[in-house]
């Protein structure tokens, strides 16, 4: 049958075996202008019809042998195609002069009846009927390929998207869910970091009050039960005060002092802590990459971000597990989960364990802070809220992988150091401050009025004179009032007009008066530029307080003013 797309000329085949049918059906087609074709019999017809026709003039004598061949390439036709034959007959079409007739329309289908003897003009009319009939199917043909073309597609348009609106919807519920964690971290994280400045203003008071009854019991020369009784109070508040440093890690309000770092030295450094910490039995393997980059990190809070993992892995593994410590150049991608960092060069620090390992649905849970699957008493559930804080904080993130009874690597990505950066060594330590110490007037400024006593008690102790202010507003009314003041000892967090804007008032009125910031967390962007030797952090010991306000007394006798970013 025909399969080209459209016929390059229209062409008439010829099946009229007997006599001169075939010759004269020729002869009258030419002078109609139309191609035609003698076929001798039914087989070189189907050949013919395979090559392509529009139309068959057939003797209804060539059809009285078997046909069935015939008859297949007809059912066989295409479901745009309806193949007309013009049947040459000698009794017409109808069924009563022409039992045959019947037979040839079931067989064939499209099929117009010719009684000879006819008229050239006849055989011209019904054979170009014909061709415009095969016309229209070619046309139909056409427009039915070029509308499945058509919905085919759109079809796959619409498949498009939907696949992209599918993936907008994953991507946006994603989001949302990475948004709803973050906002539930960082919610926790403010409500954690308000509760760790009022416990550091509680042990603050404690561990002050703690200070004068033991140096009046032993200006006493008593001894015995009562001052191990308060050995174990200090012990407990200063355990208080290890927890709300976990706090303020959590909720990225500590005070990082971040520097070049080789991962590497800090790893070797640390593994005989980290044996002692683990104990005998568990076995400790470090993998170190060789080149490997400088991170730029605070050395101190990278080592207890890393014992509190190795800590969190001994309690996962049986007697006997084994744990890893690797350090390794990363770049990373976007961001999957929140804790993760944002697509960049990190150096990574990462602890493996062998143990239990934790399922997706703890997976999910374990930086919510308080949240532990130890025993009650056996941990805080800040370890890893804190790790995550201090990277978080850092510039980093943290990427957990873990599977049941196989065990979980925790890896902290922390920034790398810039080239020239690395390159710089650290800055020495500034010495404490051993010089004879004099006498001062101090004004101190805190809203807590516990808090204000305990520190008005101590500076009094060394030795100065002191005067005090509830608030903000009071303070700058005593350095109205009051002419001489040396030092202004100032807390950083107090309700109306903090720490900060406290300064920069009283430095409009006395420029070079030196500044100490009380704090019970050290805000980074409020004190950012502020030297550290400037800033005593809550919970203080009565030694740190008289180093750091001899210093802030010796730098105004050399002309220096705490720098303050506006």
């Amino acid at each position: 049958m025909n399969k080209a797309t459209s016929p390059r000329y229209e062409r008439v085949l010829i099946l009229a075996p007997r006599g001169r049918d075939a010759v004269v059906a020729k002869e009258i087609l030419r002078d109609a202008k139309l191609h035609s074709d003698i076929c001798l019999d039914i087989p070189e017809l189907l050949q013919q019809l395979h090559r392509g026709a529009e139309v068959a003039v057939v003797t209804e004598e060539a059809t009285r042998g078997d046909i069935r061949l015939l008859a297949s390439w007809v059912s066989s036709q295409q479901p745009w195609s309806d193949f007309p034959f013009v049947i040459l007959t000698e009794h017409g079409g109808g069924l009563e002069r022409n039992p045959a007739a019947a037979r040839l329309v079931n067989t064939l289908g499209n099929v117009s009846f010719l009684e000879r003897p006819f008229h050239p003009t006849t055989l011209m009319s019904v054979v170009q009927t014909g061709l415009r009939g095969r016309q229209r199917q070619y046309e139909c043909r056409r427009l039915n390929e070029e509308l499945e073309s058509r919905v085919a597609e759109r079809t796959g348009e619409l498949a498009a998207a939907n696949h992209q609106l599918i993936n907008q919807i994953k991507e946006r519920e994603n989001v949302e869910s990475t948004l709803r964690q973050m906002q539930r971290l960082e919610a926790v994280g403010q409500l954690t970091s308000g509760v760790a400045h009022d416990f550091n203003n509680l042990l603050t008071v404690v561990l002050g009050n703690i200070g004068f009854v033991e140096k009046g019991l032993a200006e006493a020369g008593l001894d015995g039960k009562l001052t191990q009784r308060l050995g174990y109070m200090r012990a407990a508040a200063e355990r208080g005060a290890r927890l709300t440093d976990q706090l303020l890690s959590f909720s990225r309000r500590q005070r990082l002092e971040p520097r070049p770092l080789d991962l590497n030295e800090t790893v070797v450094n640390m593994r005989d802590l980290l044996q002692s910490t683990l104990g005998g039995t568990t076995r400790i393997e470090t993998r170190l990459q060789r080149s490997l980059w400088s991170a730029m990190v605070d050395p101190t809070q990278l080592e207890l971000a890393v014992l509190n993992l190795a800590i969190n892995a001994r309690d996962a593994m049986q007697v006997g597990g084994s744990l890893t410590v690797q350090t390794e150049n990363a770049v990373v991608g976007p961001p999957l989960r929140p804790e993760e960092p944002p697509a960049g060069e990190y150096v990574s620090v990462c602890v493996s364990d062998n143990g239990s390992g934790m399922s997706e649905e703890i997976r999910a849970k374990v930086f919510e802070p308080f949240f532990t699957t130890k025993e009650v008493g056996k941990g805080s559930g800040l370890g890893l809220s804190q790790v995550l804080g201090f990277a978080k904080q850092s510039g980093g993130g943290v990427r957990i992988n873990s599977r049941l009874d196989q065990g979980t690597s925790v890896h902290i990505y922390l920034p790398r150091a810039e080239p020239e950066t690395a390159k710089v060594t650290a800055a020495p330590l500034r010495a404490p401050w051993t010089g004879a110490p004099r006498s001062a007037t101090i004004l101190l400024v805190d809203d807590d009025n516990e808090v204000r006593e305990i520190t008005r008690a101590m500076l009094r102790e060394l030795g100065h004179v002191v005067l005090e202010a509830g608030s903000g507003g009071a303070a700058l009314d005593v350095l109205q009032r009051e002419a001489g003041i040396d030092l202004l000892v100032v807390d950083f967090a107090m309700p109306g007009m903090n720490g900060a804007e406290v300064v920069r008032l009283a430095h409009g009125r006395q420029p070079n008066l030196p500044v100490l910031f009380v704090t019970g967390f050290a805000d980074r962007g409020g004190l950012a530029g502020v030297d550290d030797a400037y800033i005593v952090g809550k919970p203080f010991h009565y030694e740190e307080l008289a180093s750091k306000v001899q210093f802030a007394l010796r730098g105004k006798r050399a002309g220096n003013v705490v720098p303050l970013r506006r």
